[in-house]
């Protein structure tokens, strides 16, 4: 019998501190969805930042636990939690795909780590679309 996959749940927003909750939605809509997909929970972590850096301590936790093998899945409300730069956010992924770690968002699905497709989710997520 095949054990379920772990997950790791990872929240971040873009502001000093969480005045309206926001973490707790998103860490709440992860767990529903981890339970969805019959993930495991191995750990959460979540930041207050920009995500211009990836010098985050919520992240960091998630990628210790990434270096010790403890991951099989990364879920994440959007890709933009992960980043906002999108080739740092790139290469992020890519490492992930090396480590054997898949990213999953309730939003977006499975996050692809091509670039075209990736580019094509952001565009199609953000309201900009071609006419």
């Amino acid at each position: 019998m095949d054990r379920p996959l772990s997950a790791w749940l990872y929240c971040r927003i873009d502001a000093p501190e969480d005045v309206y909750g926001v973490l707790k939605k998103q860490k709440k809509e992860l767990y529903d969805y981890a339970d969805q997909k019959g993930f495991t929970v191995a750990g959460t972590s979540e930041d207050l930042s920009d995500g211009l850096t990836f010098d985050r301590p919520g992240w960091k936790n998630f990628m210790e636990a990434v270096t010790a093998g403890t991951v099989d899945v990364l879920l994440v409300y959007s890709l933009s939690c992960i980043g906002r730069d999108i080739c740092r956010t790139m290469v992020c992924l890519e490492q992930l795909r090396q480590s054997g770690v898949a990213v999953y968002s309730p939003l977006e699905g499975a996050l692809s780590f091509s670039f075209q497709k990736t580019m094509q989710d952001v565009i199609s997520h953000s309201g900009f679309q071609q006419r």
